[in-house]
């Protein structure tokens, strides 16, 4: 059974495209997700294409967005930080299962500024400032406790001192082009509104599209 505010969302959907502002409206759902989702309500499957055209898509977690774009952090010597540096393109989706609600969206991608990334870095748990340093993200591992060996390394490196952003640990910013709002409906005959515009620059149109 949908809940109230489930079912006042779907009657005022239409009012909300029309307003025209997507941002406005992924900050709603993703507020809403905060108080229904047991874990991560901000876990992103995150889409990117390298040199050779073959797609990867994996989770992380969607840090931050404003009217500039969706941004997440990474290592940029890991697998996506290569492809995005060879394609400054992604795509991401947030599905909310317990709102039967996505969100999609595509578009460029810029790195975020130093500026930015120190201060997200700076507020990380110091153990995951730590495990920055140690972790060769998406290289070989030999065994678990290199893994452990090399935590402890970097730990004993920094003792009680400031661990700071390592050069190649930034955020990227995915500028959309487009983005489409999905609400579940029965029957499969589910509400689907896009906003779509030519640069990231641009402004926005909207159009309803078949289940």
């Amino acid at each position: 059974m949908s809940s109230e505010s489930e079912t006042a969302g779907r009657d005022d959907l239409d009012a909300q495209v029309a307003a025209g502002d997507p941002f406005a409206l992924f900050g709603e759902w993703l507020k809403l997700a905060g108080t229904k989702e047991p874990n991560d309500p901000n876990a992103m499957a995150l889409a990117t294409t390298g040199a050779d055209g073959l797609p990867d898509v994996r989770m992380v977690l969607l840090k931050g967005f404003d009217e500039n774009g969706f941004v997440f952090y990474t290592n940029t010597q890991s697998q996506k930080g290569g492809e995005l540096a060879e394609n400054m393109q992604a795509a991401g989706v947030l599905h909310w299962k317990s709102l039967r609600r996505q969100v999609r969206f595509r578009g460029p991608v810029d790195l975020v500024t130093a500026e930015e990334a120190d201060a997200y870095f700076a507020s990380r748990p110091r153990d995951s400032r730590i495990g920055a340093w140690a972790s060769q993200q998406s290289r070989p591992l030999e065994s678990r406790f290199a893994l452990e060996k090399a935590v402890a390394k970097q730990a004993a490196r920094f003792a009680i001192g400031e661990v700071p952003r390592p050069d190649y640990w930034t955020g990227f910013r995915i500028r959309p082009v487009y983005i489409e709002f999905w609400m579940d409906r029965p029957f499969r005959l589910h509400d689907r509104h896009v906003f779509r515009r030519e640069r990231p620059e641009g402004s926005w149109a909207t159009q309803r599209l078949y289940p």
